[in-house]
């Protein structure tokens, strides 16, 4: 089927353009009959939201001098700076504003003392594993009862709780290398046993030998006892593409479903090339992945003012390699705390307003294309922040405050942080109430295809023949009438849409002779579903 984007007058230049590969006629796309784990459990309707605990707000002043001495210090980017579980429990009613249904916290393990450099492990990632283990929390984090106590309150208004677990490596100074040296891979020999990726020491850390059994059994007892201590929803596993995908399916997943079986739960596989090396971990029972290869197109397409071609191309890459069921449980995300925020990755000299238009109209996609939508804190804000620690900044003190949003905060958030905010907000409001972008299949409408032709991306979700949405988005400054063919299958001529996004492409708009005419204008995105 030939389609075609024209404009309105000629001085925009948009011509005719190629069509992307169509799936069959009559189908808008298919999902598998059979529910995922994750679809039976609701996970696809979820919003996540990640904090990086000692981040994100300071709730109990008294636990700051806890745990390892000389580790806490607000102005050092590399040491604890009092944020606690009881911080994040007090501002539930932030998270829940934003419209997130679930938190992602980084882990909460007690942490090894300040290295010689004098980094501490503020993010959580330096376990002081020890045997036998306890299960302890970071004293600077909080303690049992306090992590309890985030559980009930998150539970009670009906909100989830993942929790970011380790098991490739442990502390550079933890106990454990010191009294079992052999349950660690040794530097100068691990290559011999394959890929170093999975077999050698990640920057430098005592990586952990899963292919011995007691490593693995005590690795999946570790995981175990908090699954059964507290009442954790999910897991996000960190480094998983730095441990064997059979550790992960004969020890650590028999082991914890043993003991949650409804265990949501997400792998890091931090591959920016292709989907493809997802697929033997999600094989070996994960739930789900970070859809790394889309926020690389999200940036290059969409941040660095470059094609939706890598947007679209992305999104088919991963329902390639997974099947359309399996890419619907992906999480999605344009940054995290191992990355650059969004907001800088524009660069420098790009007008704050350019960066603000860029950020939504990532954050649009984030919320409309196949996937489980992932924030990390600050999102909501255009908050700054280049590389590691730079991006792990504390969250404002005027994040939680109307006014505060309203305000100019130059160089530390977007100008127009209240903008975004108010875009998520609907963004979210807009997900977990419509059953098409949460479970619904994807059909590609329209792409770039070449830069002859508009930076647009158009596609349809549907999740039943009366349930289907249009979402289209307009990359470049210009504006102009869109014309996106619309087959019989997907929605049938004489249907009038309504826009639930509000960014000034038309409120009403009816399906003509296979073809919905929209006039867009630039840097602008457009959710369309049936009118009631």
């Amino acid at each position: 089927m030939a389609l075609a984007i024209l404009t309105t007058t000629a001085a925009c230049g948009w011509g005719a353009g190629a069509s992307p590969t169509d799936p069959p006629a009559d189908d808008i796309g298919s999902v598998a009959a059979k529910q995922t784990a994750a679809e039976a459990a609701g996970w696809r309707s979820q919003v996540l939201y990640l904090v990086m605990t000692d981040r994100f707000r300071n709730g109990d002043a008294s636990n700051d001098g806890a745990g390892a001495p000389d580790c806490h210090d607000p102005n050092d980017p590399h040491r604890f700076h009092g944020g606690d579980l009881e911080g994040l429990r007090e501002n539930l009613g932030y998270v829940r504003d934003v419209g997130a249904t679930a938190i992602w916290v980084t882990p909460l393990y007690r942490q090894i003392a300040r290295l010689p450099n004098g980094q501490c492990g503020y993010h959580g990632y330096w376990a002081d594993y020890a045997d036998p283990d306890t299960a302890a929390i970071e004293p600077k984090l909080g303690t049992a009862a306090d992590l309890h106590a985030l559980v009930s309150d998150m539970h009670a208004s009906s909100m989830r709780l993942v929790l970011d677990m380790v098991v490739n490596h442990s502390g550079d100074t933890a106990s454990l290398p010191k009294t079992h040296p052999t349950w660690f891979h040794d530097p100068a020999t691990c290559q011999a046993l394959g890929n170093p990726t999975i077999w050698c020491p990640l920057d430098g850390h005592p990586d952990f030998a899963q292919e011995r059994p007691e490593v693995a059994s005590y690795l999946s007892a570790v995981a175990a006892r908090w699954m059964s201590t507290y009442a954790i929803d999910g897991i996000r596993m960190d480094t998983a593409r730095h441990v064997p995908s059979s550790y992960f399916q004969t020890s650590f997943f028999p082991a914890v479903r043993a003991v949650k079986p409804d265990l949501f739960a997400v792998a890091e596989i931090f591959d920016e090339s292709s989907a493809a090396p997802l697929v033997p971990y999600v094989d070996a029972g994960f739930d789900s992945a970070f859809h790394f290869v889309l926020r690389r197109a999200l940036v290059d397409g969409i941040a660095h003012g470059g094609s939706v071609d890598r947007v679209a191309s992305a999104v088919a890459d991963g329902v390639a390699r997974l099947g359309m069921e399996r890419a619907l449980d992906l999480v999605l995300m344009m940054d995290n705390h191992d990355v650059p925020r969004f907001a800088s990755e524009a660069g420098w000299g790009v007008p704050e307003d350019l960066i603000r238009r860029r950020e939504m109209l990532a954050l649009d996609l984030l919320f409309t294309l196949p996937g489980i939508p992932q924030l990390y804190y600050g999102d909501e804000l255009g908050l700054y922040g280049g590389g590691d620690p730079d991006n792990r900044r504390d969250l404002p003190s005027w994040a939680t405050s109307g006014a505060g949003r309203s305000a100019a905060h130059p160089g530390e958030a977007v100008a127009g942080s209240n903008q975004i905010f108010d875009r998520v907000a609907k963004l979210t409001r807009t997900r977990t109430s419509t059953p098409a972008l949460a479970d619904g299949a994807y059909r590609e409408l329209w792409r770039q295809n070449g830069p002859q032709n508009p930076n647009v991306l158009a596609f349809a979700r549907g999740s039943g023949p009366d349930a289907r949405i249009v979402v289209v988005s307009n990359g470049t400054a210009r504006s102009g009438t869109v014309r996106i063919p619309i087959p019989a299958a997907v929605m049938a001529d004489g249907t009038t849409l309504e826009d639930v996004l509000g960014d000034g492409g038309p409120a009403t708009i009816a399906i003509g002779a296979g073809t919905l005419a929209i006039d867009m204008p630039g840097m602008s995105a457009a959710i369309y579903r049936r009118r009631p």
